[in-house]
């Protein structure tokens, strides 16, 4: 299991550090304990967090209102649950895999 993620229960918990104004929109690799996260938005009156929310609701398949920031409203580094996630991008092992 990777440092990054972890399941609670149905729910998925990531540790993730956010890259703000990237070229594209994408999972960057892991970076330290966490998962780096490059956005297009930029970092000012909320727009990169209401970014990051659309974007990780995409790519679990999930409604934005499933996708929350619990920590790190303000910062880079940032604690996401999806609840019960449909789908999971190649870059997260399913719960009942070993």
């Amino acid at each position: 299991m990777s440092a990054w993620y972890r399941w609670d229960g149905p729910d998925l918990v990531m540790k993730l550090k956010l890259q703000p104004k990237s070229s594209r929109d994408a999972f960057a690799g892991p970076q330290n304990d966490r998962q780096r996260v490059c956005i297009t938005a930029p970092p000012v009156d909320g727009k990169a967090n209401t970014h990051l929310v659309t974007w990780l609701a995409g790519q679990f398949g999930v409604a934005r209102s499933a996708v929350v920031i619990e920590t790190g409203m303000t910062s880079q580094l940032k604690r996401v649950r999806v609840k019960a996630p449909s789908r999971l991008p190649d870059i997260i092992i399913p719960a009942h895999a070993s």
